[in-house]
């Protein structure tokens, strides 16, 4: 039998696998990964986003051509996220918030709660089935980007909706000058 220690470690290994997931998903849909964003679902996976009901795959297809012909950029940030761990079953609540940089340069900001049934299955947890539940938005006004004008700035820092962003780069450098080559 093993001891309440060792079922604890295990919980807290089968937690940041869930975590671990449902970061894939957001980075998948920033990124416009398309493997990323589907390998935090079952291929049988259900979602209900917005006006959209269907499969993981179909929700790609209708979200990518939105996002993509009204923001330059999303954020998909999660915030705290509670899991309840039963076998190989999870379900787990986690607040986010939904930033999107709009083609008119105007800001869109919305949040809620996924609302995600986890399951394992051959020994990888991803989402079963998703309710995604928006409780807020608004247009906040647009302020200038930090830092644009700096001259190099598209050497490193520049985000991308593809594998060309920064966080795709192994291993990760800078290539940027420093600021005050002394310091440096």
């Amino acid at each position: 039998m093993a001891s309440d220690r060792e079922q604890r470690l295990d919980a807290l290994l089968d937690k940041q696998d869930i975590l671990e997931c449902l970061a894939r998903f957001s980075r998948g849909m920033d990124r416009f990964d398309r493997e990323t964003y589907l390998s935090a679902f079952h291929d049988d996976a259900e979602m209900a986003a917005g006006p959209f009901v269907g499969s993981a795959a179909d929700c790609w297809d209708w979200a990518v051509p939105m996002h993509e012909a009204g923001q330059i950029l999303t954020h998909h940030a999660l915030l705290q996220t509670t899991i309840d761990l039963d076998g190989d079953t999870a379900h787990a609540e986690t607040y986010y918030q939904f930033v999107g940089r709009n083609r008119d340069e105007t800001l869109w900001i919305a949040g809620g709660r996924y609302i995600d049934r986890l399951e394992r299955r051959a020994g990888a947890w991803k989402i079963a089935l998703r309710t995604n539940v928006i409780e807020w938005g608004c247009l906040p006004p647009p302020m200038p980007i930090p830092f644009a004008d700096v001259p190099d700035i598209a050497l490193n820092g520049v985000s991308a909706r593809s594998q060309d962003d920064p966080s795709y780069q192994r291993p990760l450098v800078n290539r940027r000058a420093p600021a005050n080559p002394a310091a440096g």
